[in-house]
């Protein structure tokens, strides 16, 4: 079992490092790179074996919008971990920690663009039957949401906007 803590700035080259060999491409890891540098404060969390950091997962501000008013949440992503230290629940120990660092932060929605057979154990669901979309409404099927206080979600649909860095 990985000890899940927050990020330090000394992790920053190891979380790189795991978000480049988790995912085909370095991308998630250039994402992680420039929010860090403008969504204050995310939630970071790093899960360590030893003194190795072999996953991460970040959560930074999304923005609803619709006509009448605006509201915020929480979107969850990237999720990384190290290909050797897959399918060993660390994943899994890094969803719930953040969820609930999301909690003692206030924060009662969180958003996810990602497996529809993997987020839905940690209480993710559709979030289109709800009335609220990605901008790209072709991965709708991928979008989900988590209410962490219930009734948090009432009364709000619309798009779901995550910051400029994940363009």
């Amino acid at each position: 079992m990985a000890i899940i803590r927050e990020e330090r700035p000394q992790d920053h080259r190891a979380v790189y490092e795991v978000n480049r060999r988790a995912f085909e491409t370095a991308a998630e890891a250039e994402i992680v790179e420039a929010v860090r540098r403008v969504a204050m404060p995310p939630v970071s969390l790093v899960a360590v074996e030893g003194d190795r950091v072999v996953g991460h997962i970040l959560l930074s501000p999304v923005t609803i919008r619709n006509e009448e008013k605006k509201a915020t949440a929480m979107g969850l992503g990237p999720m990384s971990v190290l290909p050797e230290f897959q399918k060993q629940g660390i994943g899994a120990q890094l969803v719930r920690a953040a969820l609930e660092a999301c909690r003692k932060m206030q924060h009662n929605v969180v958003f996810v663009l990602g497996h529809t057979h993997y987020y839905p154990r940690f209480g993710f669901e559709p979030a289109a039957p709800r009335g609220l979309h990605y901008k790209n409404e072709l991965l709708d099927t991928h979008f989900m949401v988590a209410e962490l206080e219930p009734g948090a979600l009432d009364g709000v649909a619309g798009v779901v906007e995550y910051l400029p860095e994940f363009d």
